[in-house]
This record gives structure tokens, sequence and C-alpha cells, in this order.
């Protein structure tokens, strides 16, 4: 077919993807100077709308495609591909999002393999807290499911996909019956009668089950799945899976899954909280984040944009990347900084734990509160803390934001507080004696050098080892030994070099 070379502001650079529905394409807002992806509607289809009479109606082709520009476009999360404008250029309407590199959960679950449980948990608290920020504007998606799910290289969930979503309260809301993808809808969504949030957090249950077992807890045609959404409870994940790390899903499971949406979970939040509590059980103790196999390192890279759907299967996907405020961000402790406090291990200050736990959250999600009481039983004092956690953090945009963050959030505590993390008076004075031995010159030049190959990071790594090597050649030895992924010949020829 031909493709056009502009639609309206945007010069087209390449397809994404094609499908029956429309086509995706990556493009340019010369305005801007990003990257976007243009969603677009096959003009075929919007003329077929035209031309029936009366179906200029909420289940039209236009409609929908306009839906999704109005319901996306008044939200604001880094867990939600943003919709920037929606235009019509000779015959052509389209919609300017957000330009994502990932591929789609679905592409990622398509071998079959397993996916370890404490990765299970990241993906769906990212779902739910996008979900919570959707539902709070009045937005329900009503098509949960792991094609909509864009995941990017650094293990980020972005939603996309609001083509068929309900706005609360507007004239446009899309409630003829059966609007879903069968499998995830809930019973509710079959008769087309009352569907409000729930219907999403049915379609959760059901990717948590999947992730979990492998398959889908109703599957065959759609008729079948109909039948046995609407009569029938689905067997428990305990009795799908083998191996105990469905252990405890049943009763939340039962819960997200039940037939009637007063009997579910009554928000995202909620759901979240339930899953939160199973954290600390996923965890082997003595591991740590990177003992785990991610869902993205058994597959192949990531390419471009492929998410974002051009309409019924033009697998598409869009844009650069999250805002760094991640999609769990501080909202994934709350109810965490009680616990902290009750598990906050011996001579550690919980005031000085908590800001760094809220950091940490913006990019690891739950799982920062057991990363933070693990490392911290590892290490006497922030910057050793700190280390330990950048090193179990793969993405070095991820590094980078949690650095800046403990940073900004723990600079009023320092001083005060460090002091009490452990056998205060004897670390204070090794390392004063330490770190008097280095000069100044010399911790400022180490500092730049190893910025210039780590980024922030770099400071708090120069403090870790002035803190326990006063010697010069020492100290560059043991910033060499930190620095994974450079050319340590290099870095320790500029580190000795004269400054």
């Amino acid at each position: 077919m031909h493709h056009p070379s502009r639609l309206g502001k945007y010069p087209i650079k390449s397809v994404i993807g094609e499908g029956a529905m429309g086509v995706v394409y990556r493009a340019h807002d010369p305005d801007i100077g990003r990257e976007v992806a243009l969603k677009t509607v096959h003009a075929k289809l919007l003329a077929s709308d035209l031309d029936e009479p009366g179906n200029a109606s909420s289940d039209s082709m236009a409609a929908r495609f306009r839906n999704e520009a109005r319901a996306v476009g008044r939200l604001s999360h880094p867990g939600i591909v943003a919709i920037y404008e929606y235009g019509e250029d000779s015959g052509t309407a389209f919609i300017a999002m957000e330009y994502v590199e990932g591929k789609s959960l679905a592409q990622l679950l398509a071998n079959g393999q397993p996916v370890p449980e404490p990765e299970i948990l990241r993906l769906m608290d990212q779902v739910l807290d996008a979900l919570e920020c959707a539902h709070q504007f009045g937005v329900w998606h009503r098509d949960i499911k792991p094609a909509n799910l864009i995941v990017t290289a650094g293990g980020r969930v972005k939603l996309t996909d609001f083509g068929i979503a309900r706005i609360e309260n507007a004239g446009l809301t899309l409630v003829n019956a059966q609007i879903g993808t069968p499998g995830y809808m809930a019973p509710e969504q079959y008769t087309g009668e009352g569907v409000d949030q729930r219907a999403d957090l049915y379609a959760c249950g059901v990717l948590l089950y999947r992730l979990l077992t492998g398959h889908k807890p109703f599957e065959g045609a759609a008729a079948s799945v109909m039948f046995k959404v609407m009569s029938q409870d689905p067997v428990p994940p305990s009795q799908v899976a083998v191996g105990t790390r469905v252990d405890g899903y049943d009763a939340i499971i039962a819960r997200a899954l039940a037939r009637a949406p007063a009997d579910r979970f009554a928000s995202a939040a909620e759901f979240r909280r339930a899953l939160s509590h199973r954290l600390e059980a996923a965890l082997v103790p003595g591991s740590s984040i990177t003992d785990m196999p991610t869902l993205l390192r058994r597959f192949p890279a990531a390419t471009a944009a492929q998410g974002a759907k051009a309409a019924s299967q033009a697998g598409p996907s869009v844009s650069a990347g999250v805002d760094g405020s991640g999609a769990s961000g501080a909202k994934g402790l709350t109810g965490m900084t009680s616990a902290s406090t009750a598990l906050a291990p011996t001579g550690w200050d919980t005031d000085l734990l908590t800001p760094v736990e809220r950091a940490l959250a913006s990019v690891v999600g739950p799982m920062a509160r057991l990363m933070v009481k693990r490392a911290a039983r590892q290490s006497q004092d922030l910057a050793g803390l700190t280390a330990l956690l950048v090193q179990q953090i793969e993405n070095p945009a991820d590094r980078d934001r949690f650095v800046a963050r403990l940073e900004a959030g723990t600079t009023h505590l320092t001083k005060s507080t460090i002091g009490g993390a452990g056998t205060a008076a004897a670390r204070a004075g090794s390392t004063s004696a330490a770190a008097h031995q280095l000069s100044e010159q010399t911790l400022a030049h180490a500092t730049r050098v190893m910025t210039s190959h780590l980024g922030p990071i770099a400071r708090i790594l120069v403090k870790k080892a002035a803190a326990t090597h006063g010697e010069r050649q020492r100290f560059f030895d043991a910033l060499v030994a930190m620095a994974d992924g450079v050319d340590k010949a290099r870095l320790l020829r500029e580190l000795q070099s004269p400054h």
C-alpha cells in the first residue's frame, strides 16, 4: 500500500506495524524535536463509518479512535503511553503518541517459559499503579491483556491501547455488549451492564493467573469461555502450577476473579497491597534482585516500538522511555513505613532508611523495602548501603535516578543520623583518619574521572573507597574494582594521571 510521507506536521520516518485496522508509523515532531508514533486508521474504515446511516455512534471506528485520544489525553503517568495529539490529514485520522522502545508482554510470554515470582510481582505492581492513575481520572481501560502491555528494555511496563476505554460521565461510553478480549473480560462485560474499574481489576486477576500458571483461568472457544466466566469458579492456581511458587495466591486470585464486582478488590491500590504482602516470601533468603533472571534477559533485545497496536493487530508501540518516576513510584511504599520501622536492621536509624526506600521504590517498585533491609545488614554506613543497592540496579538510567533521588532525599539526614548507623564513634574515627590521607585534590580528581565513566553514582563510590582505603594507590584500585562495565586499565591510567 502507499504510505504518506507526512501526516499533519509530522514527517514519516518508517513503518512500525501494519494490520487490518490501520498502520503505526515512526515519525518526528519538528516542534519539540522528539520521536513519536503515529497510530492511524484505514481511510476506508472511517468512510464506512460515515456512509452507514446512524453509524456515527459509540462503536464506530472513528468514535473509538477519538475516544482513545480523549481517554489517554487526560492521563499523565510513566506507566501509560502518552498521547500528544489527535489529527486528520487527507482523509486519514491519526493519534500522535509517545514512542516506546520495547516488546509487548504477549511477545515475551510467547515461548511459554515460566516467569520468576519476583518479576511477576514487579510487573503486576506497575500495571496496577498505572490503572490506579487511570481510574482516579474516571477512565476504565476494559482491555487489559499482555498484548496491550509494553515492556521496555529496562523492565518498565507501559499500558497502551485505550481504544475501547470508558470515560466516566462522558457521552461517548462504548457500552455495547461484549467489548473486550474473551478470556480477560469480566462477567459484566459480556452483558454490557454496570462496567466500572473492577472490570480492569478482573482482567488483572486473569493476567496474574496467566503469569503464575502459564495459561488463563478459562480457555477455549469464545462461547465456551463466556459460559465458564459467567457460571464457574477458576481452578485455584496452587492446584494447577507445579512447585511452590504460587502458594498463597489462591485467595488473591479468588477475590480478583469473583463473578460479582462487589466481591472483588475495590481499587487497584487494594489489589497492590494484597500483592505487596507476597514480596518477602517470594525471595529466597540471601538472594538479591540480580540473582533472579528477568523476563527480558531470556529474549532477544527489544526492538523499537513493538507494542502500541495499529488497531486490531498491527503490532506497534511507541516511545521514548519513562520519565524516571517509575511505574511504582514512592506510592509503592504506601503502608510500608511502619513495616520498615519494625524490620530495621540493628544499629540503623529508621529515619535514614525510609528515604532510601522511597528513592529505591521509584525505580524497582515494592521490592525496595526488602532490598534495603538486606543491604543494610551488609553495610555500616549510607555510602556502603547505597553502593550495594546500586550494584543491584541493572539499568544505568535507573541507577542515576536512584542516586539523584537519594541525595535529594537524605541531604538533611546524613550529618545527623548517619552516625547512628552502628558503631558510630569507631567508624567516624576510622573514616576521617582514612580520608585525611587523601587530599581534597585527589578526591576531586577521582570523582571527575569516575563520573566521566559511571555518571552520578561516582560520588558514592569515591566516598566508599575513601572511607576504607586511605593510601592513594589502594584507593584507586578499590575504585577500579567497583567500576563494572568499563575499560578498567584505561580507568586506572586516568586515575593515576597527574592532576
